[in-house]
């Protein structure tokens, strides 16, 4: 059976699950750990990606991001790859580091961003990587000590974790503390590392009683949420593809992009193209970038092997354009 597309779309929560192959090391020690922390967060600033939280494990990592202007599969794959490179240049080693596919799961955040912060920031204390609260508190390779104010981690978004708990820092971080401490006792929990009805419904009590009623609810192994979110996330993501093959069947190319943009903007196509930092060539390279990127699936490389310019330029890009097509209220397809 041919493996299911990701699903993503800008702004969505993903619990992100990535392990060694074959259960190996993908950390031998904090050189490593010290070395992934860097890139994730250069990656993470480059693409608009923000992170609530995150835990290292000697042969795998958890994370809980949010899409930026840059896919999820983006992100995923710079990090992968920067990361095992230097890990085999550095151990003198050769092949795959990591199993062929990491696990992405979009997640419905009013009902699981705590749920999920406190189970991914547990995870070194389930490991024994330290002895209990106290030592986690100041453990530098999980998030959970960041938003305690122990660590530093830039990157991390602890604004978004503290403010459910107050809107003073310090009696926040005494609330999240308590609550990360009374999920100790649930153990590992598999309702929390994947989608489908059982871990959607909360378990197979929740989803023996829906049998019972008769009530029928949408699940997919990709997605963790209700069935309502199930449906609507699904819709979604098929309304972009639907627009995506449209415009594909329709003929647009890029090069089409950039004669909307020169419309939208009374300038000329070829202008659209020149490189420059004065603010229409900013703002035409921007909404072109954004519009490529986003409405036709073109990928950052290719646009920026067109350009002449970095991954990350067009990363920024992409974000910028996306606010200057809603400030000026204009579409690709109007």
């Amino acid at each position: 059976m041919p493996r299911q597309a990701r699903i993503d779309t800008p702004g969505a929560l993903h619990h992100i699950i990535a392990r060694g192959i074959e259960r190996r090391k993908i950390f031998n020690d904090d050189e490593d750990r010290d070395a992934f922390i860097e890139r994730l967060g250069t990656i993470l600033d480059q693409t608009g990606t923000e992170c609530y939280a995150w835990a290292l494990i000697p042969n795998h990592f958890h994370l809980l991001l949010r899409t930026g202007s840059a896919p999820i599969a983006t992100v995923m794959r710079r990090l992968l790859t920067g990361h095992a490179i230097c890990f085999n240049r550095r151990h003198r080693r050769s092949g795959h580091l990591f199993q062929n596919r990491y696990k992405s799961i979009l997640c419905q955040e009013d009902a699981y961003l705590l749920e999920l912060v406190r189970y991914i920031h547990l995870n070194p204390l389930r490991a024994k990587l330290v002895a209990d609260m106290k030592a986690l508190d100041k453990y530098p390779y999980c998030g959970h000590a960041t938003v305690m104010g122990t660590i530093d981690c830039a990157w991390q978004n602890v604004t978004v974790v503290l403010r459910q708990f107050g809107k003073r820092v310090a009696s926040a971080r005494k609330g999240y503390r308590s609550f990360v401490e009374k999920g100790i006792a649930n153990g590992k929990r598999t309702d929390l590392t994947g989608g489908g009805l059982i871990r959607s419904a909360g378990g197979w009590t929740a989803v023996k009683a829906i049998r019972a009623a008769a009530t029928h609810e949408k699940s997919d192994e990709r997605i963790l949420g209700d069935g309502a979110f199930v449906e609507r996330i699904l819709a979604e993501s098929q309304e972009v593809l639907d627009r995506r093959y449209a415009l594909k069947a329709q003929g647009l190319t890029v090069e089409d992009v950039a004669d909307r943009v020169a419309q939208v903007l009374g300038i000329t196509t070829d202008r659209v193209w020149l490189p420059g930092k004065y603010k229409q060539q900013v703002m035409a390279r921007s909404l072109l970038c954004f519009w490529s990127v986003q409405e036709l699936g073109e990928s950052m490389a290719a646009m920026a092997g067109r350009l002449g310019i970095s991954t990350t330029a067009v990363s920024k890009s992409v974000r910028r354009g996306a606010h200057i097509a809603d400030d000026l209220g204009v579409k690709l397809i109007s």
